[in-house]
């Protein structure tokens, strides 16, 4: 049994790694897609994690599929196919961290996962199942996603979802908000950014926009919105928790820190379950998480990026001992 299996793209990012004697600019090659950075995590935190994706029968694919067994995943559930490329995305990474995406994906090989490659029988008996939307995009492997999420809940396993909403992959905004709301539908636990929030509920009061989702989809048990450099948010019950960003300086990019919070909470479900969460262990998940995330930001690439537990807890104490 697994604890963690998560559905979804598995992608090369190239991020930029400055320029060559020329002047040309130069990219590396760093093994990416959420739900993969998120297990990757998750495998640091000592968790049973295996993807399930599809990626090219090239260089790329099996690139992707080598780093992430390195970091602990199993990947027996990883399809090749050998007609459709593996999706690239070249990041352009701004001052502050923040990031602009160009995806090389139409087809790739992520989006054409099929019901019949599923390994369903590991899905009805996983005790958390992850997605996002990048795996709803398109008809085939968005009925794909559909059956897995089905299998897992009839298994009875806790629902994750994150959004991850990026733009340029849809063939329209309206398409993008009719698959959130299906992946809002069907989780108990959900991670979603500012924006995201402010996509679905048209609200930039975090307050407002959770409270709106959580009446809508009342199947929400634990809902946290990622803030950026401000922090992030819990809503759990009658609870509501804020706890600042981690904010050490040093930041070189943001990619993958969303997915190591994301992590960071599902392992929280893993050990305390989803009743009878009180305020104060609320705050340190995101505590927790919040440094986590930081810790990835200091670095390039995510998946390959991962702090160790141990270095997590030792920069959250300091913090702690400085706060105090």
């Amino acid at each position: 049994m697994y604890d963690v299996i998560a559905l979804g793209e598995l992608l090369v990012d190239f991020t930029g790694s400055g320029a060559s004697a020329q002047g040309n600019p130069l990219f590396e090659a760093n093994p990416g897609g959420a739900p993969c950075n998120v297990l990757a995590m998750l495998s640091k935190l000592g968790r049973r994690c295996a993807f399930v994706g599809k990626v090219g029968e090239n260089m790329f694919g099996y690139m992707l599929r080598d780093a992430a067994a390195v970091a602990g995943i199993c990947m027996d559930h990883l399809v090749f196919d050998r007609e459709a490329r593996t999706t690239l995305a070249f990041v352009k990474t701004f001052g502050n961290g923040d990031r602009d995406f160009s995806f090389y994906r139409n087809p790739g090989a992520d989006m054409l996962l099929r019901e019949e490659e599923l390994p369903l029988d590991e899905i009805a008996e996983c005790r958390v199942f992850h997605f996002g939307t990048l795996s709803m995009t398109h008809e085939g492997v968005r009925r794909a996603t559909v059956r897995a999420v089905a299998r897992a809940r009839q298994g009875g396993a806790v629902i994750s979802f994150d959004p991850n909403l990026r733009e340029p992959l849809w063939d329209s905004l309206d398409q993008a908000r009719a698959q959130m709301e299906y992946g809002l539908s069907q989780c108990h636990v959900l991670k979603i950014a500012d924006n995201e929030l402010e996509f679905m509920t048209g609200q930039t009061d975090f307050d407002r926009g959770a409270a709106m989702l959580r009446e809508r989809f009342p199947g929400i048990r634990l809902l946290n919105v990622t803030a950026g450099a401000q922090g992030s948010y819990c809503y759990y019950g009658d609870e509501r928790v804020f706890v600042p960003a981690c904010r050490r300086g040093g930041v070189i990019e943001t990619t993958g820190a969303g997915d190591t919070f994301c992590a960071c909470v599902l392992d929280f479900v893993l050990e305390h379950g989803l009743d009878g969460l009180a305020r104060d262990h609320l705050a340190a998940m995101l505590r927790f998480a919040n440094t986590a995330a930081y810790l990835v930001t200091t670095r390039k690439g995510a998946l390959r990026s991962m702090p160790e537990a141990d270095e997590v807890r030792r920069l959250l104490a300091r913090t702690e001992e400085a706060e105090a």
